[in-house]
């Protein structure tokens, strides 16, 4: 049977625990606009106690497929996604008053994620270590030459007749002196 949530408990009590798990996931639940659909998606995670008193860590593996989105060309393409991960879980202290003061933490303590309840939802895991996975701007290509932002063809798979000047409106004010200097000239 799968387990669908890792239970310090069990931990404590039993010591190294292994889970495998299968989820069908719907698009909507990757908070990326970019994700068009998604299949479902399989995590594979040992979980152990940490070095500190109430310290648990989770390594494992989160797979999956998707369509994207390209950010160019904006159309879907398949795109696979294999996430190892390695999280520590600490028990969450209560806060200390509102003080002004900055506390420094260690860059040892960037990875470490607090918990208040004793279990952890397998499910959530693979979504987060999935949103974590999909690159800032998905290209179907790295040459995708993406939309004609005149007329809206992908310049991809067609061409368009469109004029591409470049041109910053910002200069606009100088626009005007290159036919001064030409009349000039003549």
């Amino acid at each position: 049977m799968e387990r669908a949530f890792i239970h310090f408990d069990d931990i404590d009590k039993y010591g190294l625990q292994r889970y495998s798990r299968s989820f069908d996931l719907e698009a909507g639940e990757i908070d990326r606009y970019e994700v068009e659909s998604i299949g479902g998606a399989r995590i594979e995670a040992k979980a152990d106690k940490g070095e500190l008193a109430g310290e648990y860590v989770v390594e494992g593996e989160v797979a999956c497929t998707a369509d994207l989105r390209c950010a160019r060309c904006v159309e879907p393409f398949p795109f696979a996604i294999t996430s190892p991960f390695h999280l520590r879980y600490r028990a969450r202290q209560e806060a200390p008053e509102q003080t002004e003061e900055e506390v420094e933490i260690s860059a040892g303590e960037l990875d470490v994620d607090f918990y208040s309840e004793r279990s952890l939802s397998l499910r959530e895991m693979a979504i987060a270590q999935i949103q974590l996975s999909i690159p800032m701007k998905p290209l179907c290509d790295e040459s995708c030459l993406g939309l004609c932002p005149q007329c809206g063809a992908n310049r991809s798979r067609e061409g368009c007749s469109c004029r591409s000047e470049a041109t910053d409106e910002r200069w606009g004010a100088l626009g005007g002196i290159r036919e001064l200097l030409t009349k000039k000239d003549q």
